[in-house]
């Protein structure tokens, strides 16, 4: 019997359990960032709820735009609340330098 054959069947049996290993995909932001950007953005999020992933969402800011950290807020709370019903807040949104993260964890 050729061995690399027995191998390759050995693979393709322990490989047949269908396990999904949870993978965190990230949605970056800016705080002026247009409201049908946002829209097309969550609409993204929700098809990696769906698909069993994290998600962070990430507000940046660069260079002056640090001073309207309100702004910021405004858009992650937006967020959380367009991905309400596919998903749980598990880290809620705090800031870390020139970002303002948050994690969201499927239902």
């Amino acid at each position: 019997m050729d061995y690399g054959k027995f191998k390759y069947q050995q693979g393709k049996k322990q490989n047949s359990g269908k396990s999904h290993h949870t993978k965190t995909k990230e949605i970056r932001l800016r705080p002026k960032t247009g409201k049908h950007d946002i829209e097309f953005k969550l609409k993204k999020a929700q098809g990696f709820l769906r698909a069993k992933d994290k998600v962070q969402v990430s507000v940046v800011f660069r260079g002056r735009e640090i001073v309207h950290v309100d702004e910021g807020q405004r858009v992650i709370e937006d967020v959380i609340a367009g991905l309400q019903e596919f998903g749980k807040v598990e880290t809620p949104p705090m800031q870390q330098g020139r970002r303002i993260v948050c994690t969201i964890a499927p239902k």
